[in-house]
């Protein structure tokens, strides 16, 4: 999703904690860690070639229905160790020794695949890349004052690939010269690089076998139900509004609000994954909207906007959708822009006195395993003239193929952007480390609006689409590999092993993901507003750039008065979250979370409520098995369902249609 709002389940939390209980760090162990280069091997990269590939059709698919990406980084550890696990054991049994699987190897290939399918999410494929398409230039209203006839691109391989490898690679080397101010100095938590580098470490553990063989069952168990669902349900839905996924749960009624369980294994995993809090706040924002708003708006109809418009005109019902959304979105995101600014600057005047932190550890006395994994983590340094001299080159790519494919983006304003993107990469990368929120699609929107407003009416909505891009890379790029830098700490992977892992899953992803884009673009319906591959974000982030050229004279009638209730709303909301005590303040809903289905509709939150219920009853029944099997679990459903989309998109683009329409339909 646009800034997830994902918060880690208390299994991650419970995974940090269970850091302090494993066993210190064997000497003999030590001594016998492999140099970086032993850490990668052909068999890791074939690995995370495959899991990388999987996951960008996963992500991709959630890209273009609903924007809502949970965090996959466990699941890919845990796939990555099957891989390998699996590989090793079947090579003993046909007599050839294979090289042990450590570690560090489970970590290299975990790093090398998040990279990957991370430029599937983060690459713009379902926002400011895909709002550049003529379809939403349609969308957002041909006549809509900003949008200015000719401003569309359609998506093409190569220049999106051209695009990919001209800004993914800058974020890599921004903060490298800081990592050892990050991880050892400030020894920032980086939440969820911890609780993945738990996740490793305990499946090399020696009592680590009985764990994992429980983890890999259930994954394989749900991963081959979830597949055989989704091979199932094809055969129903051989027609419009039919199949299982347009059963009418709780009535006909219901249904055309969109409030039905429509089946879907992935948003049922993608729910169990997310915190309780995002899955309710998606389902109150449901509720909000398709069960209380859009129905009393529809009934405006003539009197704020003329009934003569389609449903789909900016100056109709649509707008006042994605108008809304929008404020919602700005309104959380500029709150925790600067609160987390704040935040960063408050902990470093801190440092700078000599102040404990309370959300850093306690650095005076250094324990024995800290030291060694210290020594490990400094023993291969990164050349800082090579992190320099190379984001000075990539800029000079930048600066030469950038305006190349969009005229509309002046040379100048990537010189800007790229003099600021380290010191917005280190502030994003400082408070991901302390919050475990990835602010990048903040800073994004900020350089969407700054760019839209400066560039003018005829170049605005180009120019500030691909600035977003710029900027939204680097910084993303730049706190996803300080998570991985802390994984490696602390599973005593060499950093320069974790950083050329991370330049070769950025490189196959810049590849992989416009090739799996296109198998979803040429096979369905991307971007149709009444269809099952919506794409949200694609007509937001449009909408935005319209507003940045424009202002407020972009929004439909008494619109300005909604946005303003609601961008006060989403600010009121995070006050209330942070300032009253935790048991009041744990129930307030999350704004972004809840702006996911105001355009998309009701039905994905049914489902990922249903995955929230299955985990707060399993945790009932036993919470160890819970903490130990949800994450298998979820991955399985998600992971069996993904893979389907491989036939099924080869199915729709050779025209075979399923045989069998189920539909509903009321007897009177």
């Amino acid at each position: 999703m646009d800034s997830s709002p994902n918060q880690p389940h208390s299994t991650t939390s419970q995974r940090i904690d269970q850091l302090e209980e494993q066993e210190p760090l064997d000497a003999a162990e030590f001594r016998r860690l492999p140099p970086w280069s032993k850490q990668i091997t052909v068999r890791g990269l074939v690995a995370s070639f495959f899991i990388g590939v999987m996951y960008s059709v996963i992500v991709m698919k959630l890209n273009l229905t609903t924007g809502l990406v949970p965090t996959l980084n466990v699941s890919a550890a845990l796939l990555a160790f099957v891989f390998l696990r699996s590989w090793t054991k079947v090579l003993s049994k046909v007599g050839i020794v294979a090289a042990p699987f450590t570690r560090q190897e489970n970590t290299v290939v975990q790093t090398c695949a998040v990279a990957c399918y991370s430029i599937a999410v983060g690459g713009g494929f379902g926002s400011y890349l895909l709002a550049l398409n003529k379809k939403t230039y349609e969308q957002a209203g041909e006549d809509t004052p900003g949008n200015v006839p000719g401003s569309y691109k359609e998506p093409g391989i190569g220049w999106m690939t051209g695009f990919l490898l001209s800004v993914s690679f800058v974020g890599i080397l921004a903060l490298i010269p800081l990592r050892k101010i990050m991880i050892i100095d400030y020894k920032l938590t980086y939440p969820s690089g911890t609780a993945t580098a738990v996740l490793i470490n305990g499946f090399h553990m020696p009592q680590g076998d009985d764990m994992a063989k429980k983890q890999v069952g259930g994954f394989a168990k749900f991963f081959t139900l979830s597949f055989v669902w989704s091979f199932f349900q094809w055969f129903y839905s051989g027609g419009e509004s039919c199949g299982f996924s347009q059963f009418p749960t709780f009535g006909l009624q219901a249904w055309k609000h969109t409030f039905y369980f429509d089946f879907s294994l992935t948003y049922v995993g993608a729910g169990m994954i997310c915190s309780h809090l995002v899955n309710l706040s998606v389902l109150f924002g449901a509720i909000l909207s398709w069960g209380v708003m859009w129905p009393l708006l529809e009934d405006l109809k003539g009197h704020w906007f003329p009934t003569s418009l389609p449903e789909s005109s900016m100056k109709s019902l649509q707008g006042y959708k994605v108008f809304i959304a929008i404020a919602l979105i700005l309104g959380d995101g500029l709150y925790n822009f600067l609160k987390i600014i704040g935040c960063t600057a408050k902990n470093m005047h801190s440092r700078s006195r000599g102040k404990n932190l309370r959300k850093v550890a306690d650095e005076d006395s250094p324990l024995p395993d800290d030291l060694r994994r210290n020594e490990v983590f400094m023993r291969d340094s990164i050349p800082v003239w090579l992190a320099y001299s190379g984001y000075a080159f990539l800029t000079i790519i930048t600066l030469i193929s950038i305006p190349l494919m969009f005229p509309e983006m002046r040379w100048y304003y990537i010189v800007v952007a790229y003099l600021l993107a380290p010191l917005l990469g280190f502030c994003n990368a400082y408070g991901a480390g302390l919050t475990d929120i990835n602010m990048a699609y903040n800073y994004g929107k900020v350089a969407l609006f700054i760019l839209a407003a400066l560039a003018g009416k005829n170049s605005g909505v180009v120019a500030g689409l691909i600035g977003c891009g710029l900027i939204k890379s680097v910084v993303s790029i730049s706190a996803d590999l300080m998570h991985d830098f802390k994984t490696g700490h602390l599973t005593l992977t060499s950093p320069r092993s974790m950083l050329v892992s991370q330049i070769i899953g950025t490189a196959m992803g810049c590849v992989i993901a416009p090739l799996t884009f296109f198998l979803f673009y040429n096979a369905f319906d991307i971007g149709n507003p009444d269809g099952n591959w919506k794409a949200p974000y694609a007509l937001i982030y449009r909408n935005m750039a319209i507003l940045g050229v424009e202002g407020f004279s972009a929004l439909p009638q008494h619109c300005l008065q909604l946005c303003y209730g609601f961008f006060g709303f989403a600010v009121a909301a995070n006050l209330m979250r942070d300032l009253f005590p935790d048991k009041y303040g744990k129930w307030v809903p999350l704004p972004m979370a809840m702006a996911a289905p105001f355009l998309i509709g009701a039905s994905f939150a049914i489902d990922m409520c249903v995955g929230t219920l299955i985990v707060f009853v399993w945790h009932k029944i036993d919470s160890r098995k819970a903490s130990l099997m949800v994450p298998a679990v979820a991955s399985g459903l998600i992971c069996g369902d993904g893979l389907w989309i491989f036939p099924s998109s080869l199915l729709a683009m050779a025209k075979i249609s399923p045989p069998i329409c189920m539909k509903f339909m009321a007897t009177h």
